[in-house]
């Protein structure tokens, strides 16, 4: 995610994640730097995984990948994204006027970026933590 600076910095940063581990994602959003660890609290490979907010800006999120064979050599991924943002009544308020649609772009820039990734040579990254070549 080149536009956010997004990266791991901390716990799992390479490679697989699995269940109980956790990682810490580095990234701007909304003009701040920020810091966010997720733990994966739900594993049941190959259909899906949830990671959850252990430390952030959002008051929680929950974030659950769906897999499921959509046709021979078709994948089709379903992200149920759930959170709070911080602040009440303040942040209720931003959830409706802006956060939402920013975090729909946010999933939809990912998945974009990670189809691209799995349909080329790019998934090799996701193994090695290595760019590919």
């Amino acid at each position: 995610m080149i536009h956010s600076g997004e990266r791991a910095v901390g716990g799992v940063t390479t490679g697989l994640i699995g269940p109980g581990e956790h990682v810490t994602w580095e990234a701007k959003h909304l003009g701040v730097r920020q810091r966010l660890e997720s733990r994966i609290t739900e594993f049941e490979r190959p259909r899906r995984f949830c990671d959850e907010q252990v430390r952030g800006a959002f008051a929680w999120f929950r974030h659950e990948h769906r897999f499921e064979a959509a046709g021979p050599g078709v994948t089709r991924i379903t992200d149920v994204f759930e959170y709070a943002a911080p602040l009440g009544p303040l942040g209720w308020l931003a959830e409706r006027l802006f956060l939402t649609r920013y975090m729909r772009r946010q999933l939809e820039t990912r998945n974009r970026h990670l189809k691209a990734a799995l349909e080329g040579d790019g998934w090799r990254e996701f193994l090695t933590g290595a760019a590919a070549g």
